[in-house]
């Protein structure tokens, strides 16, 4: 049967963004050490020197507009020159990071905090008890299996033996109902390329069976276990480079047979961006296919009777207007959509009457966004978001509340697990200031229990959160956490590191994270705003932050700034911002716009020409969040608010930390090359614009603890030295 949460699981992971906070760079423990030799970089740091940069003179007319790209050549990761430069920077930025005091000490006390055990919920597809784990630092979680919940734990994939750099990743993984066989996927240094592997557990040995081209897909096994359902995307070598994460097609493998004669279920001609994720009914008679089109979740769907071979797929949801998931128990279709409810409601037909004029809700549209639902032990498992918060509340099949989970605090649910014909579900929670639990519950009695608990050196009692709302520019209310020590004065002088999102309906909600311990054990302030573009509230909020509307999420970030400067939590010379991903895209339009308002920034993985965004790797996913300057309408808007269009000469611009990595399948590294060089070239003042590229890592996904760790350590010491944090 096909599971919600796996459906957007998928779709966040193919083509949206990963929700960062961090990217991570490799450096060997050589590199820690302090280096005279050489150094590019003046002892009393008010002055740096960095590598000499190449300026082409590279101009293109865009609907009457003349663009200028002097770093156009930064965009080749194979010119020779190009590595060059970026071994010169990398190197640049290592030796100025590893002189900043502290940055020993701060290493060693990030390795105290991360060094606590960590745990998945179990899965409970099959008959067996899959669940991963990391004993605390381990650069790989590992994948176990238990017979029963209190049996023997086996270890099923350890990925830490699977090559010596630790960069070998484990991506997904899929167990047949049966418990005998085991699709997963490997991939290398973070490229997500995943190569699709059967395991026989049994055996605890691979079959034969090898599939290229299975990047984050889903598998549905077949009832027999023979076989299973899955997409793949073009060979690697048979398409070019960019094109290897396009055309994706659904197919049925045989369990022995040479995948590239697998049977071809399904695939759009017409758009090469839409992808494919298929799940069974609960009783196997019934395919349902989910296609999604770009990083919208805008969705068709089909559904196949098995048992009718005259009769093809029958589509109950087209033209990719809404979005839909959908499940099947006992031919009753159950649909979670957006259709005329912005904040999502779920929907009920019968199989036999599957047009949507026979569709009635059962779970109505409410103020909270139902974010998602799960169908255990014939009961639905609803999750809310309420003011950005998860609330659970189960109903029986006629929509009927039952009751409403309590946890300890507001908090986070991010992961449920359970099955339409068991009794349990296992559901993990986790807060600002409250490590992740996982709790086992059984529907029958309604009892909920620990399974699983963590302790680590963190006082969760010597903090507090608070949830503030402030009037962004066009005075819409946006709500912001802040987490900080019990007692901190609000005397306007206090370090304080903002973070945001702001895209593709992404919730920011509360979570634990051992990595901010370090600030606030300092004295430091933490705060995370929920800005629009973002789904806390909806897709409307999520649409008041996307396309033409982008700028709305700058300027819920820059007044969220101002706010907390205005209320005495910081001010301008204390204030350090931080995103990833579409999150760097973030942190590089605010420091732009306003240079004037921020002391430091790290803009990671950031996309930051959004001119040119959606030329490389698998960014024509993302054209229905930001447009494309192909478009003449969008180009105005995309050309307005594109960091690298917008950097200004003679501008005393917030000392930068850039990262990126080269391996990066989602955002290439040309954004932050370009950005850096630029900005190293602009820059009036003496705060320092350093860059980092990754060489064996990519996005985040995969990414070794060791390699966490020193990136983790690199960006807190760059951070806190620039607001006073360390002194």
């Amino acid at each position: 049967m096909v599971s919600k949460f796996k459906i957007l699981a998928l779709v966040v992971v193919i083509s949206l963004f990963i929700l960062l906070f961090i990217s991570c760079k490799d450096k060997t423990v050589s590199q820690t050490e302090n280096k005279n030799d050489e150094t590019n970089i003046t002892m009393n740091e008010t002055k740096i020197i960095y590598p000499e940069t190449k300026v082409d003179n590279v101009k293109e007319n865009l609907h009457g507009v003349e663009i200028t790209d002097p770093y156009r050549w930064l965009e080749n990761s194979e010119s020779p020159d190009v590595k060059q430069w970026t071994e010169k920077e990398n190197e640049l930025s290592t030796k100025y990071i590893h002189n900043i005091k502290n940055r020993k000490q701060i290493r060693e006390r990030i390795e105290k905090l991360w060094n606590y055990p960590k745990m998945s919920v179990p899965n409970i597809d099959s008959k067996l008890y899959f669940y991963k784990y990391n004993d605390g630092l381990q650069d790989q979680d590992v994948l176990y299996v238990k017979d029963t919940l209190d049996g023997e734990a086996k270890v099923v994939i350890d990925p830490n033996k699977l090559s010596k750099d630790k960069t070998t990743s484990l991506d997904y993984w899929y167990p047949s109902e049966n418990g005998k066989y085991l699709a997963y996927g490997l991939s290398e240094s973070g490229n997500e390329k995943s190569i699709l592997y059967i395991k026989d557990l049994d055996t605890n040995k691979d079959l034969n069976d090898k599939i290229l081209g299975a990047y984050y897909t889903g598998i549905s096994w077949d009832k027999d276990s023979n076989g299973f359902y899955y997409s793949r995307f073009p060979e690697a070598g048979t398409v070019s480079a960019n094109e290897e994460f396009y055309n994706n097609k659904l197919y049925h493998h045989t369990i022995g047979d040479d995948y590239k004669n697998d049977e071809l279920i399904m695939e759009d001609t017409k758009n090469k961006e839409t992808r494919f994720y298929s799940g069974y009914s609960n009783d196997y008679r019934y395919l349902i296919v989910h296609a999604y089109l770009g990083s919208s979740r805008k969705n068709d769907v089909y559904i196949k009777d098995l048992k009718n071979t005259n009769v093809g797929f029958i589509q109950i949801a087209k033209d990719f207007q809404n979005a839909y998931s959908v499940q099947i128990l006992d031919d009753i279709i159950y649909i979670h959509t957006n259709e005329n409810a912005p904040n999502y409601k779920i929907m009920t037909t019968d199989i036999k009457n599957s047009l949507k004029e026979n569709w009635k809700d059962l779970i109505p549209v409410s103020n909270d966004m139902l974010e998602d639902y799960y169908i255990v032990n014939k009961q639905l498992v609803v999750k809310y978001l309420h003011n950005a918060y998860s609330v659970v509340k189960l109903f029986d099949l006629s929509g009927k509340e039952i009751e409403t989970l309590e946890f300890p605090t507001i908090g986070e649910t991010p992961s449920i697990s359970g099955k339409w014909d068991k009794d349990e579900m296992f559901i993990s929670f986790t807060s600002f200031t409250f490590p992740t639990v996982i709790y086992r519950y059984t529907l029958s009695d309604k009892k909920m229990t620990e399974y699983f608990k963590t302790k680590i050196d963190f006082d969760t009692n010597a903090y507090e959160v608070k949830q503030v709302w402030f009037e962004s520019k066009d005075k819409t209310k946006v709500s912001m956490f802040i987490m900080h020590k019990k007692g901190l004065e609000y005397n306007g002088k206090n370090p304080l590191l903002l973070y945001g999102y702001g895209g593709f309906s992404i919730n920011l909600t509360p979570s634990f994270s051992a990595t901010r311990i370090i600030w606030m054990e300092k004295g430091g302030i933490y705060a995370m705003v929920n800005l629009r573009g973002g789904g806390e509230y909806g897709e409307t909020w999520h649409n008041d932050g996307k396309l033409d509307k982008k700028q709305n999420s700058f300027d819920d970030f820059i007044s969220a700034a101002e706010w907390l400067i205005t209320n005495k939590y910081t001010n301008k010379d204390k204030l350090a911002i931080v995103g990833g991903s579409n999150g760097g895209l973030l942190v590089g339009a605010v420091v732009v716009q306003r240079p004037d308002l921020f002391k430091v920034a790290a803009c990671l993985v950031p996309l930051i020409d959004m001119l040119r965004y959606d030329k490389f790797l698998m960014a024509k996913y993302w054209v229905p969040e930001y447009g494309t300057a192909e478009n003449a309408e969008q180009f105005k808007y995309l050309y307005k608010y594109s960091p690298y269009q917008n950097v200004k000469e003679g501008v005393e611009y917030p000392a930068m930390y850039i990262s990126s990595a080269e391996s990066d399948s989602r955002v290439h590294p040309l954004h932050a090359r370009k950005f850096a060089a630029l900005l190293q070239k602009m820059q009036k003042g003496n705060a320092p614009i350093l860059l980092y590229v990754e060489t064996k890592a990519g996005h985040g996904p995969g990414k070794p603890i060791s390699k966490s760790m020193e990136e983790v350590s690199d960006i807190y010491s760059f951070l806190g030295k620039e607001v006073g944090l360390w002194d």
